[in-house]
């Protein structure tokens, strides 16, 4: 069965203050498209993918 993991993480308002940002980018060694995730605060998010 699974487990609600996330919901434990959850104290307050700490972990609605930062946003998960996925931003898809051209890699320069081979040419193809690769993801790369980061987690950012959310007033950095705009900031992030420019």
């Amino acid at each position: 069965m699974a487990k609600k993991a996330v919901a434990s993480l959850h104290t307050g308002n700490a972990g609605r203050t930062h946003t998960k940002c996925i931003k898809m980018v051209k890699s320069p060694k081979t040419g193809a498209y690769i993801f790369q995730e980061e987690v950012v605060e959310n007033e950095k998010a705009m900031a992030y993918f420019k």
